[in-house]
């Protein structure tokens, strides 16, 4: 076991379930996840052993089949799936936030219809909220749902929606001015709509397309598409929590979570890239001896460590926080920043320290460079939660003059 990234005061179980994910990320994770990568080939035989393992229902209440646990286990199993291959624990994130959404907002009768399902693996949920044109600005969504009957009609472009193929049912963020008259702020005319399709590409419901996957630098195997609806319907009764207009709030809630979930999954990556440093630096011998004996690598090893050590403190404070019940959207904003920052250093210093062999497809720090700079981005780029940090702080540090 690492000695880095230690989490104190776990329970028997907790530990339990961790040593499991740890093991299957060993022996079905890191053996095969390169080359998978490199084909950017769906892994579907790790993903049938994370169904075997409940992963897909980890966080799912037990009254509704799954196993119950805390946020803070589940960012923990994220780290660990992270450190074996990225895109594996992009595929459970969506999946998890969508149920997570359902679990805090759903109606009874959503809950019933979904919980169990998810928690068995055998829905798999995605969620919808950017556009081509806009980026971090939500309050900018085009996307409609008009009121038709005892049914909405959604019209609307969708873009960077991962599990988009393999996904059964979608959370999608739209406009909905239904009951919200003009000059209503934008983020209280907006409803979340949980939408069931059949998986795959092109049109997969009447009114419902997904295009294709989009080829991407890194984060391959996952599948991230676009997402098209041209009159698309969908009953009332599928409105998230049964009323319209608090569909952004629902979704913040969703990835203010899903951003613990990205600190894990720069945590994990990071742990990676020093696990591959510290092992090449022992074996590549230059000047009659080791380099990790050089002083100079040794300064980037201890680099590589703390920052690892402290972006791994932090996503385990943000995930206790919100554990307890709390606020925790400045400990996910400083958890997400830190994480995806340190990991994005820690990989480019494992990069340098395999020196030329970094640029090879054949070693695994190359899959890492390219993984990396995505956790800068998703769940909100680093500009984003500096903002909600520095309005966080304004708030609690309110100037008394």
């Amino acid at each position: 076991m690492s000695r880095l990234a230690q989490t104190a005061g776990l329970t028997d179980i907790q530990q339990e379930i961790l040593s499991t994910v740890r093991d299957f990320v060993d022996k079905e994770i890191i053996p095969v996840a390169t080359e998978l990568e490199h084909r950017d080939e769906y892994p579907q035989q790790i993903v049938d052993g994370l169904k075997e393992l409940g992963l897909f229902g980890l966080m799912i209440p037990e009254e509704y089949g799954g196993l119950g646990e805390s946020l803070l286990t589940y960012a923990l199993c994220v780290e660990e799936i992270a450190r074996g291959w990225m895109s594996v624990s992009g595929i459970i994130n969506t999946h998890f936030i969508v149920a997570y959404m359902l679990k805090q907002h759903g109606t009874q009768e959503q809950k019933e219809t979904f919980l169990p399902r998810m928690a068995a693996g055998e829905v798999r949920g995605a969620f919808s909220m950017s556009e081509p044109g806009l980026g971090s600005d939500v309050s900018a969504i085009t996307s409609k749902g008009v009121k038709d009957g005892e049914e909405y009609v959604l019209n609307g472009q969708k873009m960077w929606l991962t599990n988009g193929g393999t996904s059964t049912l979608v959370a999608v963020l739209c406009r909905s001015d239904e009951g919200h008259p003009e000059g209503t702020a934008p983020h209280k005319s907006m409803t979340t709509f949980l939408v069931e399709k059949e998986p795959g590409f092109g049109e997969v419901r009447p009114g419902l397309t997904i295009p294709g996957k989009i080829d991407k630098m890194g984060y391959k195997g996952v599948d991230t598409t676009e997402l098209i609806m041209d009159g698309l319907r969908i009953p009332a009764n599928r409105v998230l929590g049964g009323v319209t207009g608090r569909g952004f709030y629902q979704m913040m809630d969703g990835v203010e979570v899903g951003r613990v979930n990205v600190a894990a999954r720069g945590c994990g990556v990071a742990q990676r890239a020093f696990e591959l440093g510290v092992s090449y630096a022992q074996q590549r011998h230059t000047f009659g001896k080791p380099i990790a004996q050089h002083q100079a690598i040794q300064f980037k090893l201890a680099e590589m460590a703390t920052k690892v050590e402290a972006a791994h403190a932090m996503m385990v404070n943000a995930a206790r926080k919100k554990d307890s019940g709390e606020r925790n959207d400045l400990e996910a904003g400083m958890a997400k920043y830190l994480a995806s920052e340190y990991c994005k250093e820690v990989v480019e210093d494992a990069f340098r320290i395999h020196g030329g062999y970094g640029f090879s497809k054949e070693y695994e720090i190359e899959r890492l460079y390219r993984e990396a700079p995505m956790l800068l981005i998703g769940e909100g780029t680093a500009e984003i939660q500096k903002m909600i940090i520095g309005r966080r702080l304004l708030e609690e540090y309110r100037f008394q003059g």
